[in-house]
């Protein structure tokens, strides 16, 4: 018996002697991460589904375009490879950066080439590739275009090039332009301005009409609109990049709507009645060829008015109008129906965003859908089947599920089961969908389905990452709740340390994005940063992430609750949110830390100032730290103008607060951040001398506002940990 128990005891001596090597083979490194993206998860480019609605189209190995088949996985062929067709001086094959069939899928649009202007804009090398032949030529040998567009019938390609609208006729190699007076930081024909495409997130200005007749198209005239300017370094004099950016409460842009008739070359203006202080957030046309849909919105973004077109004269009428006590989202979701005469949308005007059927004749309204929870995605309406696709948060603020429902209302069936995040894309005929499902704790997996739900084959499991997190010892994140000062559970999430010991006090790094609508605590994976939070975990930190009020999922009066008072009840629910976890057994209350980017940075600022006696360090990355320094239309929607709001401005920037900082604060930013300008660390930086608080400052040279490229990441996440090990 001695024996047995001193041969264990040796054991367990060897054991533990050779586990600090074991575990050390496995660690996570920032190397790792973003050097060799080792923990990125295997995706599926959807691509497009084809007419048949049987078959969709993806771009593998860079070059290739391939058809597969939905029911049972199968390549079907490869309709083409650009390494046959087109290379550059030096013998290399560009790579197919996007695509586009003709109505018919006879011919294609294939992006090269391509060039990032800003978040959603780029301008590409287009080719036209004939299926039918196998021709390929250029869509214009006159510069980079941008936004190209079949017409209905595939007789011409609308695009976009200097702020101008071309055409082009692919039978006779004929480039026509149809709009003359574009020029950069003057006018915008066909596309849209820097803050319509951030905040209104769309660049396509411009429509073909159903019979290929006409061209409905946005024009911008910015004259009136103040630059911005960012130096750009590298060279031995740095040069000055310039454009147009209004700020809260300065002029915009002033926005009107055409249509150009081919047939007779002659453009008519559409009587939008839309002054300096209104919007065209959107426009669609209709079934009738003569009829399109504009959405008219006040600048407070609180009065939406839909106005229906006539094409030939320019002339419009109300048909649709709604009002909110604060603001109204605007989305992708118009669809109008096959009788012309009514269509789909979706509003938050019952308190939860919700589908409606409108009737442009009756006008009256119908709820599709309804209850106390939000509609997250609106995917179609199958018309032949009487029925409307769409997820929701129904389940639960944290999942998302698909289901479909009668468009009178009736018979709503949930599709999914499994518990998690579901992200469905149909065929073109709803016979099928491919569904991308994630919890927290597992990576993606790709599947298809057909309408009903029913599982037809899986694409991709992630099984090789699966492996990893457990050789590199994933902890498991789990769900909990934490109140708030007004008695809300405020949903979030944890992640302790694989060797977790309970009798242990533990730092914590909380982090934070926390803007209206958004949300960082779901049941999905978090590819994004973590692996870093896992990294931290194996180094003995708990990392916690907390939805405060203001964000989204929950309905209308939690999400606009911080309605004119950006940043307050947000930081309140951070600090309270602190303040509760250092007072767990487990948890260091000396050493709490706040991590955010973008408005994290902002509210990751405001919780060091206001919060000082509960965070000891922060992490502020490309954080605005002013409302005045930022764009209109963001602003503008949950803070009004600063002249009619100076003190929801003032009371809540972390600038107005430099002072109240005792804890170590990090600054970061790129210089070449046309969303979140370096002049917002800049101005802080300045208050922070001023009141003379110490704090670290890390800038990225002519990086943008997401800090990539090069060795960028690597350097920054080094940076940023580093940090968090001096001073947690």
């Amino acid at each position: 018996m001695q024996t047995k128990v001193k041969t264990t005891y040796l054991l367990l001596i060897v054991f533990l002697f050779f586990l600090p090597a074991v575990l050390g083979q496995q660690t996570i490194t920032l190397e790792k991460i973003w050097k060799d993206n080792y923990f990125a998860p295997n995706t599926i480019s959807l691509g497009k589904s084809m007419l048949d609605g049987e078959h969709y189209t993806i771009v593998e190995d860079n070059h290739k375009l391939n058809k597969y088949e939905y029911a049972t996985g199968s390549l079907v062929e490869t309709i083409v490879s650009l390494d046959e067709l087109i290379s550059d001086e030096e013998g290399n094959t560009p790579s197919i950066d996007d695509y586009r069939f003709d109505p018919d899928e006879k011919r294609l649009l294939i992006a090269t080439d391509t060039e990032s202007i800003y978040r959603y804009s780029s301008r590409s090398a287009f080719y036209i590739y004939d299926l039918e032949n196998g021709d390929i030529m250029p869509l214009s040998i006159a510069g980079k275009q941008r936004l190209p567009r079949f017409s209905p019938d595939g007789s011409k390609v609308a695009f976009v090039r200097d702020n101008n609208i071309f055409l082009m006729s692919p039978e006779t190699r004929i480039e026509t332009q149809i709009t003359h007076d574009g020029k950069k930081n003057y006018v915008i024909n066909g596309t849209t301005d820097w803050v319509y495409e951030e905040e209104f997130q769309f660049t396509l200005g411009y429509q073909w009409s159903p019979d290929s007749r006409k061209i409905a198209f946005f024009r911008f005239d910015e004259e009136h609109v103040k630059e911005f300017n960012m130096m750009m370094y590298g060279e031995l004099y740095p040069t000055e990049y310039r454009f147009k950016y209004p700020k809260a409460g300065e002029d915009n842009a002033h926005v009107s709507i055409f249509v150009y008739d081919l047939e007779n070359q002659a453009t008519i203006p559409v009587d939008s009645q839309v002054d300096a202080d209104h919007y065209i957030p959107r426009m669609k046309w209709t079934h009738d060829p003569d009829k399109f849909m504009l959405y008219r919105l006040n600048r407070h973004q609180n009065h939406l008015e839909m106005l229906l077109a006539d094409a030939e004269t320019g002339k419009t009428e109300v048909v649709y109008e709604e009002k909110n006590e604060y603001y109204i989202s605007i989305n992708d979701d118009l669809t109008f129906l096959a009788d012309t005469s009514s269509f789909l949308f979706t509003s938050e005007k019952d308190g939860y965003r919700h589908i409606y059927l409108y009737d442009m004749n009756q006008r009256e309204s119908a709820a599709v859908t309804a209850g106390d929870w939000d509609v997250n995605g609106f995917l179609g309406v199958d018309e032949a089947n009487d029925l409307v696709y769409f997820t929701s948060h129904e389940v639960s603020p944290l999942e998302n599920h698909l289901y479909s429902i009668n468009i009178d209302g009736r018979n709503k069936e949930q599709l999914t089961s499994a518990k998690g995040y579901h992200n469905p894309v149909f065929s073109s005929n709803f016979k099928y969908f491919i569904n991308t499902h994630t919890t927290i704790n597992t990576p993606p997996v790709y599947s298809v389905h057909e309408s009903d739900g029913s599982l037809v084959q899986t694409l991709e499991k992630n099984e090789e990452l699966q492996e990893k997190t457990k050789e590199y010892y994933y902890s498991e994140a789990e769900f909990i709740t934490i109140p708030n000062e007004g008695d809300m559970d405020l949903n979030a999430w944890m992640v302790k340390p694989p060797d977790f010991d309970p009798s242990r006090e533990y730092p914590v790094l909380m982090y934070v994005y926390g803007g209206p609508g958004s949300q960082t605590v779901t049941h999905r994976w978090n590819a994004y940063n973590g692996a870093w939070f896992q990294m931290l975990a194996q180094n003995g930190y708990i990392v916690v992430s907390v939805d405060n009020r203001g964000t989204g999922a929950r309905g209308e009066a939690f999400k606009k609750m911080t309605y004119l008072e950006l940043g307050k009840y947000e930081t309140i629910d951070q600090i309270d949110a602190a303040k509760y976890l250092g007072d767990l057994d487990y948890i260091d209350s000396e050493r709490i830390g706040i991590f955010g980017w973008s408005y994290g940075g902002y509210l990751s600022s405001l919780c060091l100032a206001l919060g000082a006696d509960v965070f000891s360090a922060a992490i502020a990355v490309a954080p605005v730290t002013s409302w005045r320094f930022y764009d209109t239309i963001y602003t503008e929607r949950y803070m009004r103008t600063p002249q009619e709001n100076s003190d929801g401005y003032d009371d809540n920037s972390p600038i107005s607060h430099v002072d109240k900082i005792r804890g170590a604060y990090l600054l970061v930013h790129g210089t070449a951040d046309d969303n979140v300008h370096y002049q917002n660390t800049i101005e802080m930086a300045s208050a922070l001398i001023d009141a003379d608080v110490d704090f670290d400052l890390m800038i990225y040279p002519d990086l943008n506002h997401s800090i990539t490229g090069g060795n960028a990441r690597l350097h920054l996440y080094r940076v940023m940990t580093q940090f968090l090990d001096q001073n947690l």
